[in-house]
């Protein structure tokens, strides 16, 4: 009984110590990335000018490329805003009578692609075009009212693609009490093909800016490889390997990204906040109900990931670079 107590004791601290020895080394490995970490950060305050210098210019880079985004996104809502008026009339034969037309109307409103429906009576067709034609007393001489009932159709908002709308309108179409069914689409299609140029005008210059901000954290980062020069070649010699000295600047590169992130963040939102009111005074006097868009929670999160990532990339690129070339005597 001893002996198997003792091999069942052997065996269990067998599997404990490399159990240990890996969380011993997890935890010393969090705490060097740590000490890496705040140390980056407190090098970087001590030379405010260049490091102010370096994050201006580089949360400038970042804001134009915000700035564009939300400028496309606003865009995008006031096409939406313009796109909510638009509608489908469908023209019905002469015979049809008003009886048959509210029949139609409750047979569309049935249906989950269409938001709202109206009607216009022959004789409210009538009226209206005697009173805005100026030729009522022509009309007056007909024996009967030539003017067809009218069905007005507002698609859902969510119908906003031009071959959505397309097949809504030859659904309409097909409907066996109407003549014909009318919608401009032309204009729809062109401010959705504005749309998409502007959309990739913004994704080809955010590219161009995002180089901007590789090139000027790489940049940055060479200098302080080269002001720190001797201090990188005594860590070689005492056998440093070039990821541990690459460290350092990798969460410089990272520190430039997320600060140049919050401040290109807080670049867009005073801009945003500075022509919120004239904006708003204007889409009153043109009653709509158009409201400027902020970025969300979610997009300022991605600005600030996207810039850490760009810092990093750039100080990983040059600094990988300048170390292989580096040879200590």
């Amino acid at each position: 009984m001893k002996s198997v107590k003792q091999h069942k004791t052997v065996s269990v601290s067998k599997n404990v110590a490399p159990r240990r020895r890996r969380d011993n080394f997890i935890v010393s490995s969090l705490q060097l990335h740590k000490a890496a970490l705040f140390a980056s950060l407190l090098r970087l305050l001590r030379t405010p000018f260049t490091t102010a210098m370096a994050v201006s210019v580089m949360a400038i880079a970042i804001a134009l490329a915000g700035s564009f985004y939300v400028l496309v996104n606003n865009a995008q809502q006031l096409v939406n805003t313009f796109q909510a008026g638009k509608q489908i009339s469908l023209f019905l034969h002469e015979q049809i009578s008003d009886q048959q037309a509210s029949k139609l109307v409750q047979e569309l409103r049935a249906n989950k692609a269409i938001e709202k429906v109206s009607l216009i009576t022959k004789q409210q067709a009538l009226a209206e075009f005697q009173q805005y034609s100026g030729f009522g007393a022509a009309l007056n001489a007909l024996e009967a009212n030539p003017l067809p009932a009218v069905i007005q159709v507002y698609p859902q908002e969510s119908l906003t693609e031009a071959y959505q709308l397309k097949q809504l309108l030859e659904q309409m179409q097909n409907q066996q009490a109407v003549d014909f069914a009318q919608m401009d689409m032309n204009w729809m299609a062109r401010l959705q093909s504005m749309m998409q140029i502007a959309s990739r005008l913004v994704m080809l210059l955010s590219g161009l800016l995002a180089l901007a901000v590789v090139f000027i954290t790489g940049n940055t980062i060479r200098s302080e490889l080269h002001e720190r020069h001797d201090e990188v070649v005594v860590t070689k010699l005492v056998g440093g390997t070039n990821a541990f000295i690459c460290r350092p600047f990798l969460y410089a590169g990272f520190w430039y990204g997320f600060i140049s992130g919050m401040l290109a963040w807080c670049v867009i939102t005073m801009m945003l906040m500075i022509i919120h009111t004239p904006i708003e005074q204007l889409s009153l006097l043109y009653q709509s109900q158009f409201t400027l868009q902020f970025m969300n929670i979610t997009e300022a999160v991605y600005l600030l990931l996207v810039s850490s990532v760009l810092g990093v990339t750039g100080a990983y690129a040059v600094a990988s670079h300048q170390l292989r070339l580096l040879k200590p005597e």
